[in-house]
Protein backbone atom coordinates (compact mmCIF):
# COMPACT_ATOMS: atom_id res chain seq x y z
CA UNK A 1 0.00 0.00 0.00
CA UNK A 2 2.57 2.62 -1.09
CA UNK A 3 -0.09 5.31 -1.59
CA UNK A 4 -1.10 4.98 2.07
CA UNK A 5 2.43 5.61 3.35
CA UNK A 6 2.88 8.47 0.86
CA UNK A 7 -0.26 10.10 2.28
CA UNK A 8 0.95 9.69 5.86
CA UNK A 9 4.32 11.29 5.04
CA UNK A 10 2.70 14.08 3.00
CA UNK A 11 0.19 14.98 5.72
CA UNK A 12 2.86 15.06 8.43
CA UNK A 13 5.06 17.28 6.26
CA UNK A 14 2.26 19.72 5.46
CA UNK A 15 1.15 19.85 9.10
CA UNK A 16 4.62 20.96 10.15
CA UNK A 17 4.78 23.49 7.30
CA UNK A 18 1.59 25.05 8.62
CA UNK A 19 3.10 25.20 12.12
CA UNK A 20 6.24 26.91 10.75
CA UNK A 21 3.96 29.42 9.03
CA UNK A 22 2.23 30.04 12.37
CA UNK A 23 5.62 30.71 13.97
CA UNK A 24 6.41 33.24 11.21
CA UNK A 25 3.00 34.87 11.70
CA UNK A 26 3.61 35.19 15.44
CA UNK A 27 7.10 36.66 14.84
CA UNK A 28 5.64 39.32 12.52
CA UNK A 29 2.83 40.02 14.98
CA UNK A 30 5.42 40.60 17.74
CA UNK A 31 7.40 42.92 15.45
CA UNK A 32 4.40 45.08 14.54
CA UNK A 33 3.04 44.92 18.08
CA UNK A 34 6.31 46.44 19.32
CA UNK A 35 6.22 49.08 16.57
CA UNK A 36 2.64 50.12 17.27
CA UNK A 37 2.63 50.04 21.08
CA UNK A 38 6.24 50.56 22.11
CA UNK A 39 5.64 48.02 24.90
CA UNK A 40 8.51 45.81 23.78
CA UNK A 41 9.28 42.49 25.41
CA UNK A 42 7.17 43.13 28.49
CA UNK A 43 3.99 43.49 26.43
CA UNK A 44 4.78 40.35 24.47
CA UNK A 45 5.41 38.42 27.70
CA UNK A 46 2.01 39.48 29.06
CA UNK A 47 0.24 38.47 25.84
CA UNK A 48 2.03 35.12 25.75
CA UNK A 49 1.16 34.40 29.39
CA UNK A 50 -2.53 35.16 28.80
CA UNK A 51 -2.67 32.96 25.69
CA UNK A 52 -0.89 30.13 27.46
CA UNK A 53 -3.06 30.36 30.57
CA UNK A 54 -6.30 30.21 28.59
CA UNK A 55 -5.34 26.96 26.86
CA UNK A 56 -3.28 25.01 29.40
CA UNK A 57 -6.35 24.29 31.54
CA UNK A 58 -8.36 22.97 28.60
CA UNK A 59 -5.34 20.90 27.51
CA UNK A 60 -4.91 19.09 30.83
CA UNK A 61 -8.63 18.67 31.44
CA UNK A 62 -9.78 18.27 27.83
CA UNK A 63 -11.17 14.77 28.43
CA UNK A 64 -13.33 15.82 31.40
CA UNK A 65 -14.47 19.02 29.69
CA UNK A 66 -15.52 17.29 26.45
CA UNK A 67 -17.22 14.37 28.23
CA UNK A 68 -19.17 16.78 30.41
CA UNK A 69 -20.16 19.10 27.55
CA UNK A 70 -21.35 16.29 25.27
CA UNK A 71 -23.08 14.20 27.94
CA UNK A 72 -21.06 11.06 27.11
CA UNK A 73 -21.35 8.06 29.45
CA UNK A 74 -18.98 5.16 30.25
CA UNK A 75 -19.45 2.20 27.88
CA UNK A 76 -20.18 -0.46 30.47
CA UNK A 77 -22.25 -3.60 30.11
CA UNK A 78 -22.58 -6.56 27.73
CA UNK A 79 -24.11 -4.43 24.96
CA UNK A 80 -20.69 -2.80 24.49
CA UNK A 81 -18.71 -6.04 24.23
CA UNK A 82 -18.04 -5.66 20.50
CA UNK A 83 -16.96 -2.05 21.02
CA UNK A 84 -14.42 -3.07 23.68
CA UNK A 85 -13.21 -6.05 21.66
CA UNK A 86 -12.51 -3.97 18.55
CA UNK A 87 -10.64 -1.31 20.52
CA UNK A 88 -8.56 -3.92 22.34
CA UNK A 89 -7.53 -5.52 19.05
CA UNK A 90 -6.57 -2.16 17.55
CA UNK A 91 -4.60 -1.21 20.65
CA UNK A 92 -2.59 -4.42 20.40
CA UNK A 93 -1.89 -3.70 16.73
CA UNK A 94 -0.88 -0.08 17.40
CA UNK A 95 0.96 -0.59 20.68
CA UNK A 96 -1.33 1.86 22.49
CA UNK A 97 -2.73 1.43 26.00
CA UNK A 98 -6.48 0.90 25.97
CA UNK A 99 -8.27 4.26 26.36
CA UNK A 100 -11.35 4.82 28.48
CA UNK A 101 -14.40 4.07 26.36
CA UNK A 102 -17.57 6.15 26.33
CA UNK A 103 -20.73 6.32 24.30
CA UNK A 104 -23.03 9.18 23.33
CA UNK A 105 -26.77 8.62 23.12
CA UNK A 106 -27.34 10.02 19.64
CA UNK A 107 -28.69 8.60 16.39
CA UNK A 108 -26.04 10.26 14.22
CA UNK A 109 -23.03 8.21 13.12
CA UNK A 110 -20.02 9.84 14.73
CA UNK A 111 -17.19 9.49 17.24
CA UNK A 112 -14.45 11.50 18.90
CA UNK A 113 -11.20 11.09 20.80
CA UNK A 114 -9.69 13.41 23.38
CA UNK A 115 -7.02 13.43 26.07
CA UNK A 116 -3.54 14.95 26.20
CA UNK A 117 -1.62 11.68 25.61
CA UNK A 118 -2.22 7.93 25.14
CA UNK A 119 -2.27 7.33 28.92
CA UNK A 120 -5.08 9.85 29.41
CA UNK A 121 -7.05 9.16 26.24
CA UNK A 122 -10.79 8.82 25.82
CA UNK A 123 -12.63 7.40 22.81
CA UNK A 124 -16.36 7.91 22.44
CA UNK A 125 -18.80 6.69 19.79
CA UNK A 126 -22.45 7.52 19.26
CA UNK A 127 -25.12 4.86 19.63
CA UNK A 128 -25.91 5.60 15.98
CA UNK A 129 -22.42 4.40 15.02
CA UNK A 130 -22.74 1.27 17.15
CA UNK A 131 -26.11 0.40 15.64
CA UNK A 132 -25.69 1.39 11.98
CA UNK A 133 -22.09 0.44 11.16
CA UNK A 134 -21.00 -3.10 10.43
CA UNK A 135 -17.87 -4.54 12.05
CA UNK A 136 -15.36 -3.35 9.41
CA UNK A 137 -16.89 0.15 9.29
CA UNK A 138 -16.93 0.54 13.06
CA UNK A 139 -13.37 -0.79 13.26
CA UNK A 140 -12.31 1.81 10.67
CA UNK A 141 -13.88 4.65 12.67
CA UNK A 142 -12.27 3.42 15.91
CA UNK A 143 -8.89 3.06 14.17
CA UNK A 144 -9.22 6.67 12.99
CA UNK A 145 -9.90 7.89 16.53
CA UNK A 146 -7.05 5.84 18.00
CA UNK A 147 -4.80 7.31 15.33
CA UNK A 148 -5.53 10.77 16.72
CA UNK A 149 -4.28 9.46 20.06
CA UNK A 150 -1.26 7.77 18.49
CA UNK A 151 -0.31 10.91 16.52
CA UNK A 152 -0.70 13.19 19.58
CA UNK A 153 -3.16 15.30 17.62
CA UNK A 154 -4.72 16.90 20.72
CA UNK A 155 -1.29 18.20 21.74
CA UNK A 156 -0.58 19.33 18.17
CA UNK A 157 -3.87 21.19 17.81
CA UNK A 158 -3.53 22.72 21.29
CA UNK A 159 -0.19 24.20 20.24
CA UNK A 160 -1.85 25.73 17.16
CA UNK A 161 -4.61 27.15 19.38
CA UNK A 162 -1.98 28.79 21.64
CA UNK A 163 -0.35 30.42 18.62
CA UNK A 164 -3.70 31.67 17.30
CA UNK A 165 -4.61 32.97 20.75
CA UNK A 166 -1.29 34.78 21.03
CA UNK A 167 -1.74 36.54 17.68
CA UNK A 168 -5.31 37.55 18.61
CA UNK A 169 -4.25 38.93 21.99
CA UNK A 170 -1.34 40.87 20.46
CA UNK A 171 -3.70 42.38 17.89
CA UNK A 172 -6.24 43.30 20.57
CA UNK A 173 -3.57 44.91 22.77
CA UNK A 174 -2.18 46.85 19.79
CA UNK A 175 -5.57 48.34 18.97
CA UNK A 176 -6.24 49.22 22.60
CA UNK A 177 -2.86 50.94 22.68
CA UNK A 178 -3.79 52.99 19.60
CA UNK A 179 -7.15 53.90 21.12
CA UNK A 180 -5.66 55.03 24.42
CA UNK A 181 -2.76 56.86 22.81
CA UNK A 182 0.08 54.36 23.15
CA UNK A 183 3.71 55.19 22.45
CA UNK A 184 3.98 55.62 18.67
CA UNK A 185 7.15 57.38 17.64
CA UNK A 186 7.16 59.71 14.64
CA UNK A 187 9.51 58.20 12.09
CA UNK A 188 8.61 60.39 9.12
CA UNK A 189 6.90 59.08 5.98
CA UNK A 190 8.68 55.73 6.16
CA UNK A 191 7.68 55.30 9.79
CA UNK A 192 4.07 56.24 9.04
CA UNK A 193 3.93 53.79 6.13
CA UNK A 194 5.35 51.05 8.33
CA UNK A 195 2.80 51.86 11.01
CA UNK A 196 -0.06 51.60 8.50
CA UNK A 197 1.29 48.26 7.25
CA UNK A 198 1.54 47.11 10.84
CA UNK A 199 -2.06 48.04 11.57
CA UNK A 200 -3.31 46.26 8.45
CA UNK A 201 -1.30 43.21 9.42
CA UNK A 202 -2.70 43.20 12.97
CA UNK A 203 -6.22 43.37 11.53
CA UNK A 204 -5.65 40.44 9.18
CA UNK A 205 -3.25 38.34 11.29
CA UNK A 206 -5.90 36.77 13.59
CA UNK A 207 -7.91 35.71 10.51
CA UNK A 208 -4.84 34.21 8.84
CA UNK A 209 -3.87 32.46 12.08
CA UNK A 210 -7.35 30.95 12.46
CA UNK A 211 -7.28 29.75 8.84
CA UNK A 212 -3.92 28.07 9.47
CA UNK A 213 -5.28 26.43 12.64
CA UNK A 214 -8.23 25.01 10.67
CA UNK A 215 -5.89 23.86 7.90
CA UNK A 216 -3.77 22.03 10.49
CA UNK A 217 -6.94 20.40 11.85
CA UNK A 218 -7.96 19.20 8.37
CA UNK A 219 -4.48 17.81 7.67
CA UNK A 220 -4.57 15.87 10.94
CA UNK A 221 -7.91 14.38 9.85
CA UNK A 222 -6.33 13.14 6.62
CA UNK A 223 -3.41 11.79 8.66
CA UNK A 224 -5.76 9.96 11.03
CA UNK A 225 -7.60 8.45 8.04
CA UNK A 226 -4.34 7.17 6.57
CA UNK A 227 -2.95 5.95 9.90
CA UNK A 228 -6.26 4.27 10.73
CA UNK A 229 -6.26 2.50 7.37
CA UNK A 230 -2.73 1.27 8.08
CA UNK A 231 -3.95 -0.27 11.36
CA UNK A 232 -6.93 -2.13 9.89
CA UNK A 233 -5.29 -2.81 6.50
CA UNK A 234 -8.77 -2.23 5.08
CA UNK A 235 -9.36 1.40 3.95
CA UNK A 236 -12.75 0.47 2.49
CA UNK A 237 -14.21 0.02 5.98
CA UNK A 238 -13.48 3.63 6.85
CA UNK A 239 -14.59 4.84 3.41
CA UNK A 240 -17.94 3.03 3.73
CA UNK A 241 -18.51 4.58 7.17
CA UNK A 242 -17.96 8.04 5.65
CA UNK A 243 -20.37 7.20 2.82
CA UNK A 244 -23.07 6.33 5.37
CA UNK A 245 -22.47 9.60 7.21
CA UNK A 246 -22.72 11.53 3.95
CA UNK A 247 -26.02 9.86 3.00
CA UNK A 248 -27.47 10.26 6.49
CA UNK A 249 -26.47 13.88 7.09
CA UNK A 250 -27.48 13.94 10.76
CA UNK A 251 -26.04 16.38 13.29
CA UNK A 252 -24.90 15.40 16.79
CA UNK A 253 -27.30 17.15 19.16
CA UNK A 254 -24.81 18.01 21.91
CA UNK A 255 -21.94 19.06 19.62
CA UNK A 256 -21.03 22.73 19.27
CA UNK A 257 -18.50 24.88 17.43
CA UNK A 258 -15.95 24.38 20.23
CA UNK A 259 -16.02 20.57 20.19
CA UNK A 260 -16.79 20.11 16.46
CA UNK A 261 -13.16 19.63 15.39
CA UNK A 262 -12.79 16.63 17.75
CA UNK A 263 -15.41 14.54 15.98
CA UNK A 264 -14.81 11.95 13.28
CA UNK A 265 -16.93 13.97 10.81
CA UNK A 266 -18.52 17.40 10.99
CA UNK A 267 -21.16 16.97 13.73
CA UNK A 268 -22.97 20.24 13.01
CA UNK A 269 -25.81 20.83 10.60
CA UNK A 270 -24.87 22.28 7.25
CA UNK A 271 -21.44 22.59 5.66
CA UNK A 272 -19.18 25.59 6.03
CA UNK A 273 -19.62 28.28 3.36
CA UNK A 274 -15.98 27.75 2.47
CA UNK A 275 -13.60 24.84 2.81
CA UNK A 276 -11.12 27.36 4.24
CA UNK A 277 -13.30 27.73 7.34
CA UNK A 278 -14.20 24.04 7.71
CA UNK A 279 -12.98 21.98 10.66
CA UNK A 280 -12.96 18.79 8.56
CA UNK A 281 -11.90 18.00 4.99
CA UNK A 282 -14.71 17.37 2.47
CA UNK A 283 -16.13 13.87 2.94
CA UNK A 284 -15.91 13.14 -0.79
CA UNK A 285 -12.18 13.94 -0.76
CA UNK A 286 -11.61 11.70 2.28
CA UNK A 287 -13.45 8.83 0.59
CA UNK A 288 -11.51 9.34 -2.64
CA UNK A 289 -8.17 9.23 -0.83
CA UNK A 290 -9.10 6.10 1.09
CA UNK A 291 -10.24 4.29 -2.06
CA UNK A 292 -6.96 5.21 -3.77
CA UNK A 293 -4.91 3.43 -1.07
Amino acid sequence: MPELYNQIADNKRKSWLFVIFLFALVALAVLFFTLITGFGKAGFAIAFFIALLTTVGSYYYSDSIVISSTGAKPAEGPQFRKYHSLVEGLCIASGLPKPRLYYLEDGAINAFATGRDPKHAVVCVTTGALEKLDKSELEGVLAHELSHVKNYDIRFITFAVVMVGLVSILANMAFRSMFYGGDRRDGGKAGTALLVIGLLFMILAPIFAKLVQLAVSRKREYLADATGASLTRYPDGLAKALEKIKLEGLAVKTANSTTASLFFANPLKGASFSNLFATHPPIDERISRLKAM
